[in-house]
């Protein structure tokens, strides 16, 4: 089928403009592969096809694809250009006879205009074939798909002369154009449950789309998502297209989240959705059309809000699964307008009629209702059977599906003729089949043999009968009665009801719904008398075995039935318009306001009535606070007055304090007076604020009051007496706006004032445009975001991915505009997309939302952030640092790292990148330690609340431009002017408790006295006792209240001891910084502030002198427990130094201290920094190696000195010097490569914060090996091969345990100059060995002596010269027979966790002896455990960088148990072929190299044997645990290799890895003629396995069994055929004869066979089976053509039926039985069996059949045929292998 498509496809002129291709495939569902727009060339479409891989899957749902293929396939969006008059074609292959019904679907696409060709086979029925069809000649059958070809002409020219005459149209809408405009809102429940439904929830999405009319005069679309709250995914007037909104809706991810809350979320579209500003024409009498998806039973009422609603005219529509259908008939505005389904996934089968009555709802529809007659003879009925499934009816239940069939056999069932649904129910009911299910008589049939008896108690018949009503007899259910179709329901009944059955049943009768109540002696004959339409309907019976004799009676009760049905449609009203205002009422929703509130919602009330609501009139705001502000509702979420009156009206008391009114007036103008939330400020619309406040403010509302009158806010604020009068005209626009009552209860005393006050409103407002920040020329900066991945931010990564699109919608993207890096880590990093890889916004929010959480741990936040700066602020990942452009990261962490974060953080700030940083409650200590500055660090409780970061802090990315050039004059400072950047240091340790709340108030009293502002006087706190922290920076605040009001809310740290000296070190080096907010350089005034109440644990003369070199003015203050000595000394002056004896004398000494703060006058010199640059000379390569054994832990700071101080005095750069730096005990760990940094400052930052390794053995030869390996090769940054100076210094504390001399001679051969330093507890004459000559050999007594070897080894580097021919690597075979395929196979499972990292270094060191090219040598690596994967395959890389960066990057899988048999097989077959670039064919040689750190759970012979066999040469390293069975993997024992554990790799002998260089060919593979007689290697080999519950423990080896026998034969069409079947009580076929053509194919299929259990054994069954079901033409079988047909039995009992009868039957038709059974077989009856005795084999467990191989397939070659298969062979040279 796949050459088929190819080959047409090969004919077609593919282009956008041109021919146009999609592709699906389909089984019990269809999957598209690709749609008509997914490729628009040739190569793209065969390269997917020839990809493809079999679905698989039943049943054949062939009319259910048909449709798929309407819904999604054919449409604009999709590609299809139908509407534009373009042919459309199907081909569809189908290969056996449609589970479903074909024709609506079929006939559907004849009417779009569609051309089908339907192609089958024998097992395809050709009636079907035919109604699929455009004509019957469109369909075609062959015998199989093998015979394609034959019909592949005959197509190609039918397509051909396809001339369709098409006038492009518009879709037909039921409503005409100018009336089908509708808005039409989905409201998806995103909640926890549904995350396996919302792929299906989406498609359905997309289907209804796909039927409306989309455009902004026309439908308009809306969608939400919700769980606990409710997230609008776009709004009705978001898009215009339907291309724009398919696309939006593919994109969508599930939100996640609990509980699940859709009262509230109707609420949301109520108030957010259905209004004007969001593009609802409710007002204009547009439908509203509400379609609500939901899973499961909400947490809130769902009643209102539905309710409200429906009020509102909006017409609402629900799906629901088996949890929550109920719920949603509730919601539904009607019955009949609401589904359920088990659980989405099944949507697709929501009947396409309740899809289709959503483009029945017009506008100016007048339906009429008529009274319709129907004549009975037409046989046209909706029949539903209800049963009874509970405890009591079990043994009459077969009874029950009995009669159900008989009554079905006797209705003429068709879709336009009688329909029939079933349902069942005890305490619940269940529908089995609704009346649009099934359309055939045979269908329902088959469905009724097969219902179950449900069990349950209590029987509730009342909530059954309603069930039906509500579910059943529905449009959307199939049925017709608004049709006039007569409505019956059939209800056999074993017992009295539990509940009421009255209500329901009148129901019912009032639908014209006809019930007929069959009831058994168990039931209650009075109730069911009372359900039956009428009492004559009420049928009894003594058992349920009894039905038959009433079925003649029920049959003519139904044939008198005659019903009229009346159908009805909603009104939709308009209001009209006036000019307006926005009033925001800000109530005060504290503690203190709890008695009163009543009274301020009736007032609230009362005000609203008398404005005139309207979206072009007056708009209403209700914001309520306490300590924070809460929005009840914006100015453009309501445009009614019931709508805000309901609100109002249902509000409740917030509660909360301290009252903050400042915040809250500070909230309404950044919330609520923005024309985002309906603010008509800007077009001049009057702004009304009406405050009701009861008490006086914890904060300053200075300011926030000011701002609201320079926007033109006209404010009311009403008091109690309560209240701050003061403060109440302050916020007021005119001090007579401010009007105080007794309390709340008084409101309606001053509403009458307040009326008239508004009435006389004119306000003046000239609109203006909002100011941008940057302009777009000079917005050029460099973001990336670093995203914490690890497992503990799973629940939050959906926010923090919506966050980054914000931050993102916020830039100006573009090559030389913004540019945009994602990386995600947890252990290690991953880049999603680096800088220069997206160039618009929309690819990189498209990329964004498609990233999926990592996970993993532990999390290493510093080696992420060193990964960001050593690969992703780089020039080739398009950051343009060199450039001067702004470089910004944004950090989300949600966790402590497992690492060190200063030393990397402290390296990009050093680079100049600017660190932003967004933390949780776990990490925000951190994360400030990490940002740039504590104003760029924002915590939030957990990654949910991201939505919640202040605007100001995204918008402060905005502010960050480029083209600054700092002038540097000196400044002379007035203090005057009072500009003065002052830091208060306050003890917080133990001792200071008492005193702490003193402090607090001493710093706000002086506070209180600064001139505070941005460019005035600026603060910081800090705190400290044993080490210090930052409360807020100097450029954290610009205004007083809010220094205050943080100063109010610190907390007292304590801790010991108290180090003063570190916290003034600290404060110097963190917060008296520019970054900070510190103006030093510019001249302004540097003032510390000490408050300290004890002697200091450290030394603080250092730290203090560092201040005062700095110019910074420290005062002391200390208590009567400080040491005046050390206060005097810390000081900037001794008269600086002020004590008392308590911190609460501290306002007698603010005088003292005032004075001396205004006598300082400062001249300060702002310093540029100055830059030594260093004069260039040429380059070295220096790799330093130092001995981290535990041996060395002591001297180790010494070594890091050493190399610090050697690196300062070489100039390094890129072409300059470069630096690697190793450190090695038991194995060597690189800590950067001579490429790693290009510059001196970056590798002392590394150096510094380098730790010791620790560990033992010292293996010094290894650890040399380790650098030849991975440090002195060019991928590492070696410039060797380019003749530059190679140079090794080894800083070595002990012996070696292992061997140097071998890699000390190789690194000597190499060129490399090494000097070796050693001390005393080293080997003198191994130093010799290790360096370049005798005199490179230094001792020194240990490290801390290592500065007097200094100069020694400064001058001995500079005079080296050596002189470098730059080379090619020697190749040992020539370049153009060095064409080698080599695959590496690397255990993963559980046991090599701790070995892979060696792994992974052995096959890079074997990389870099390779040579590399597409037309030389070709890598592929694979991975496994229980299963295997291919990381690249052999075609996929052709360089030696792109493999050695791959292979870097790998992570270890895990996995049990270990399958090496399977992974040896697997890469046999999947990468050692053609089409993975393998070169076999053309003689290359071909050479595996298996690691394996374990014993196989599978065998391991054949497939390493097939591999030998194909001419593969296998090279194998094993561990203790796998050697033995590494070397019978190998080629030979000399390939094999053993190591005690992976991480002794770097010990493999050199020898053992050149020998693989070694292998070359010249080779010509001659193609001898081979003459196959056709008649032989031609056999049908059936197996038969014992599925029983008796084989379990054994199965796993029957399958082994299997796929070695079918390895062994000649599979093909036209050669072997394979099929398998299993059996127990019945047997089962899992594959025919014809199904697979491919040896892979069916041991693929073998492998993932189940053993399916279950008793009795029933051999002779299934012998009968196999005979009448698998040894037959349409099976595959070639009997009739004289092939051999054999059938291998295993098994593992003795059959519990006759095995004499179909065993000679067998023997009749000559197939050959081989019968192999266990000890539990009986082993005369498996001769009985077999076809001759000697053909019946045993074994004692079935793990013994290996042993019996050699003895089948003997057997088997003795049958009727002699088939030997013929190997070609290959002539080559012989190998030699050093």
């Amino acid at each position: 089928m796949r050459d088929f498509v190819q080959r047409a496809v090969e004919i077609l002129n593919v282009g956008e403009n041109k021919d146009r291709v999609s592709l699906v495939q389909y089984s019990r569902d269809a999957a598209v592969q690709f749609y008509l727009n997914t490729y628009t060339t040739k190569s793209e479409i065969l390269d997917i096809v020839r990809g493809m891989r079999h679905k698989g899957g039943r049943p054949l749902k062939t009319g259910a694809a048909l449709q798929y293929l309407i819904d999604n396939v054919f449409t604009a969006s999709a590609g299809s250009r139908r509407l534009e008059g373009v042919p459309q074609l199907l081909i569809a292959l189908i290969g056996g006879r449609s589970f479903d019904n074909v024709d609506t679907p079929a006939s559907a696409l004849k009417e779009m205009g569609v051309l089908t060709f339907a192609i089958g086979t024998r097992g395809s029925d050709a009636r079907e074939l035919q109604k699929i069809s455009q004509e019957p000649s469109n369909a075609v059958s062959v015998s199989d798909f093998t015979d394609l070809p034959s019909v592949q002409e005959k197509l190609r020219s039918s397509m051909e002369t396809v001339i369709v005459e098409v006038t492009p149209e518009s879709p037909t809408v039921l409503v005409d154009d100018d009336t089908a405009r509708r808005d039409v809102v989905f409201l998806l429940d995103g909640s926890d449950g549904t995350r396996n439904g919302f792929p299906a929830m989406r498609d359905f999405v997309q289907r209804v789309v796909e039927n409306l009319n989309i455009g902004e005069n026309k439908d308009r679309v809306s969608v939400v998502q919700y769980s606990r709250d409710s997230k609008v995914h776009f709004n009705l007037n978001t898009h215009t297209t339907k291309e724009d909104i398919v696309d939006t809706v593919r994109g969508l991810r599930h939100r996640g989240g609990r509980p699940l809350n859709t009262g509230a979320a109707l609420q949301h579209v109520r108030d957010n959705v259905f209004t004007a500003s969001s593009g609802s024409r409710r007002q204009e009498g547009f439908p509203q059309i509400l379609i609500v998806l939901s899973g499961g039973l909400s947490s809130d009422n769902v009643d209102t809000p539905a309710s409200a609603l429906k009020t509102d005219g909006v017409l609402i529509f629900g799906i629901g699964t088996r949890n929550s259908s109920r719920e949603v008939q509730r919601i539904a505005s009607d019955p009949n307008y609401a589904q359920s389904v088990s659980d989405f996934s099944d949507l697709p089968n929501v009947p396409q009629t309740f899809i289709a009555s959503l483009n029945t709802i017009g506008v100016e529809e007048t339906p009429t209702t008529p009274t319709v007659e129907v004549d009975q003879r037409t046989a046209r009925r909706d029949v539903v059977f209800l049963l009874d499934g509970s405890d009591g009816t079990r043994d009459g239940f077969p009874a029950m599906i009995d009669f159900v069939q008989r009554v079905v056999d006797r209705l003429n069932v068709g879709e336009n003729k009688d329909r029939v649904s079933v349902a069942q129910y005890s305490r619940d009911a269940e529908v089995h089949f609704n009346l649009n299910t099934y359309t055939t008589k045979n269908d329902i049939v088959d469905t009724v043999r097969g219902l179950r008896h449900r069990g349950g108690t209590p029987l509730n018949t009342g909530a059954a009968l309603q069930y039906v009503r509500d579910n059943v007899f529905t449009a959307s259910s199939g049925s017709r009665r608004l049709e006039g179709v007569p409505q019956m329901l059939i209800l056999l009944n074993g017992g009295r009801s539990f509940d009421n059955v009255d209500t329901p049943a009148s129901a019912l009768k009032e639908q014209g719904i006809v019930v007929f109540g069959i009831g058994s002696k168990s039931s209650d004959s009075r109730e069911l008398q009372r359900i039956s339409y009428e009492p004559s309907y009420a049928i009894a019976v003594s058992e349920f075995t009894d039905l038959p004799n009433v079925q003649e009676q029920l049959s003519a009760a139904m044939s008198t039935v005659i019903v009229r049905a009346t159908p009805i449609t909603p009104t939709v009203t308009v209001e009209r318009s006036a000019p307006g205002r926005d009033v925001v009422f800000l109530l005060d929703g504290s503690d203190g306001t709890r008695n009163g509130f009543p009274a301020m919602r009736d007032f609230v009330q009362r005000a609203v009535e008398i404005l005139n609501v309207g979206e072009n009139k007056d708009r209403v705001s209700l914001v309520q606070y306490s300590r924070d502000a809460a929005v009840q509702f914006y100015l453009n979420t309501y445009t009614t007055k019931s709508e805000i009156l309901d609100i109002v009206r249902g509000m409740r008391h917030k509660g909360g304090r301290p009252l903050k009114t400042g915040a809250a007036l500070q909230y309404l103008i950044d919330n609520v007076f923005t024309a985002s939330a309906g603010s008509r400020r800007l077009e001049g619309v009057p702004q009304l604020l009406i405050a009701l406040i009861g008490g006086r403010s914890f904060d300053n509302v200075d300011t926030p009051a000011s701002a609201l009158k320079e926007m033109g806010v006209l404010t009311f604020a009403i008091g109690t007496r309560g209240s701050d009068a003061r403060e109440l005209q302050k916020i007021s626009q005119e001090p007579s706006n401010a009007v105080s009552v007794s309390d709340f209860t008084d409101l309606p005393s001053v509403q009458e004032k307040l009326r008239s006050s508004m009435e006389t409103v004119i306000v003046e407002v000239t609109p203006e445009s909002p100011t941008v920040l940057v302009d777009d020329d000079t917005a050029r900066r460099d973001v990336v975001f670093l995203l914490d991945g690890s497992d503990g931010t799973r629940n939050g990564f959906p926010a923090m991915r919506d966050f980054v699109q914000r931050v993102v919608e916020n830039l100006n993207i573009g090559e030389n505009k913004d540019r945009v890096s994602v990386v995600q880590y947890s252990r290690d990093s991953e880049v999603h997309f680096n800088l220069n890889t997206h160039t618009t916004k929309e690819d990189i929010v498209d990329t964004v939302r498609g990233l999926r959480h990592r996970g993993g741990r532990p999390l290493n936040t510093g080696a992420a952030l060193q990964h960001v700066r050593d690969n992703v602020f780089t020039a080739s990942s398009g950051s343009r640092r060199q450039e001067g452009f702004p470089q910004i990261l944004i950090v989300l962490s949600g966790g402590l790292s497992s690492d060190n974060v200063d030393t990397p953080a402290s390296a990009l700030k050093s680079d100049g990148v600017l660190i932003f940083g967004i933390g949780t409650r776990n990490s925000s200590r951190e994360v400030q330690r990490i940002a740039s500055d504590p104003n760029y660090a924002q915590s939030v409780s957990d990654f949910s609340d991201l939505p919640n970061v202040p605007q100001t802090f995204i918008a402060s990315l905005n502010t960050i431009g480029v083209e600054e050039t700092p002038t540097t004059p000196t400044v002379e400072v007035d203090q005057r002017t009072a500009r003065r950047d002052v830091v208060f240091l306050l003890d917080g340790s133990d001792g200071t408790r008492d005193g702490f709340p003193a402090m607090i108030d001493f710093v706000q009293r002086v506070v209180d006295r600064l001139n505070v502002g941005e460019n005035k006087d600026r603060v910081s706190v800090a705190q400290y006792s044993r080490d210090a922290e930052v409360h807020f920076n100097l450029n954290t605040y610009t205004t007083k209240n809010d220094i205050v009001d943080t100063v109010r809310g610190l907390r007292h740290r304590g801790g010991t001891p108290l180090n003063t000296g570190a916290a003034l070190q600290y404060v110097r080096d963190n917060v008296f910084t520019a970054s900070s907010g510190s103006r030093r350089l510019e001249g302004v005034p540097q003032m510390l502030i000490l408050l300290n109440g004890g002697r200091s644990f450290d030394n603080v003369d250092t730290p203090a002198s560092a201040l005062k070199e700095q110019g910074i003015v420290v005062f002391g203050i200390g208590s009567k427990s400080s040491d005046s000595r050390e206060l005097q000394r810390i000081s900037y002056e001794p008269s600086y130094a002020i004590a008392v004896s308590e911190f609460t004398d501290l306002p007698n000494v603010q005088e003292q201290l005032s004075a001396a703060m205004s006598t300082v006058i400062v001249r300060a010199t702002p310093i540029t920094p100055t830059v030594t640059v260093e004069r260039s000379a040429p380059g070295r390569d220096v790799v330093f190696l130092l001995d981290g054994s535990d041996g060395t832990r002591n001297g180790f700071p010494a070594m890091r000195d050493f190399v610090q101080r050697a690196v300062e005095i070489l100039n390094v750069g890129e072409n300059k010097d470069r630096v690697s730096l190793v450190q090695y005990s038991r194995d060597a760990a690189v800590q950067f490569y001579l490429n790693t940094y290009t510059t001196k400052s970056e590798i002392l930052d590394i150096v510094r914060g380098m730790r010791h390794k620790g560990g033992r053995p010292l293996k010094t030869g290894a650890a040399l090996q380790y650098l030849i390996d991975n440090v002195f090769t060019a991928s590492a940054g070696s410039r060797r091969l380019e003749g530059v100076p190679q140079l090794l210094i080894a800083l070595i504390g002990g012996r070696s345990f292992d061997n140097v001399d071998t890699p000390a001679s190789a690194l000597k051969e190499m060129g490399v100059l090494t000097f070796a330093i050693g001390t005393r507890g080293s080997d003198a004459r191994e130093l010799q060995k290790i360096s370049q000559e005798p005199s490179n050999a230094v001792s020194v007594s240990d490290f801390t002596d290592l500065p007097s070897v200094q100069e020694k080894l400064r001058s001995s580097m500079e005079t080296v010269i050596v002189e470098v021919t730059p080379e090619s690597p020697t190749v040992l075979v020539d370049d153009d027979t060095a064409r080698r395929d080599v695959v590496f196979l690397l255990d993963v499972s559980d046991g090599t966790r701790n070995g892979f990292p060696a792994m992974r270094d052995f096959v890079q060191r074997v990389v870099e002896n390779l040579n590399i090219g597409e037309n030389k040598d070709r890598v592929s690596v694979v991975q496994y455990s229980r299963d295997s994967e291919v990381h690249f395959n052999l075609n996929t890389h052709t360089t030696k960088e792109d493999i050695v960066d791959t292979v870097r990057g790998l992570r270890h899988r895990g996995g049990r148990p270990l399958n090496t048999g399977a992974a040896l097989q697997h890469v046999r077959d999947n990468v050692f072929t053609a089409s993975s670039g393998s070169r076999r064919q053309e003689g290359f040689p071909q050479i595996l190299i298996v690691l394996s750190g374990g014993l196989s759970s599978d065998n391991v012979d054949t497939p390493a044997s097939a591999l030998k066999s194909d001419g593969v040469l296998i090279f194998g390293i094993g561990t203790r645990n796998s050697s033995r069975e590494v070397q019978r993997i190998a080629s030979d024992p000399n390939y094999a290799q053993s190591v005690s554990d992976f991480s002794d790799l770097p010990n493999v002998p050199q020898t053992f890895i050149a020998s693989l260089n070694t292998i070359g060919v010249e080779e010509t593979p001659t193609t001898p003629t081979v003459e196959v007689d056709q008649r032989t290697a031609r056999r049908d080999v059936v197996f038969l396995l014992d599925g029983s519950d008796g084989t379990r423990d054994g199965f796993p080896a029957m399958i082994d069994f299997v796929q070695r026998v079918v390895d062994r034969l000649n599979v093909g069409e036209n050669k072997d055929r394979v099929s398998v079947a299993q059996y127990s009580r019945d047997a089962e076929v899992h594959f025919n004869l014809n199904t697979y053509t491919t040896k892979t194919d069916i041991v693929d299929t073998v492998r993932g066979l189940r053993h399916r259990g279950g008793t009795p054994l029933n051999t002779g069954a299934a012998l009968q089976y196999v005979r009448d079901n698998v040894f037959t033409a349409s099976s595959g079988s070639r009997r009739l053509e004289g092939v051999p047909q054999m059938l291998i039995l295993l098994n593992g009992g003795r059959s519990f039926d006759n095995v004499d009868t179909p065993a000679s039957a067998l023997k009749e038709q000559g197939i050959v039985v081989f019968g192999i059974g266990s000890k539990s077989s009986d082993s005369r009856e498996l001769q009985r069996i077999s076809y001759e005795p000697s053909y019946a084999i045993a074994v004692s467990e079935f793990t013994d059949l290996p042993n019996v191989q050699e003895q089948l397939s003997a057997a088997m070659s003795t049958v009727i045929v002699r088939a030997t298969p013929i190997t070609p062979t290959v002539t080559g040279k012989t190998l030699t292998i050093v």
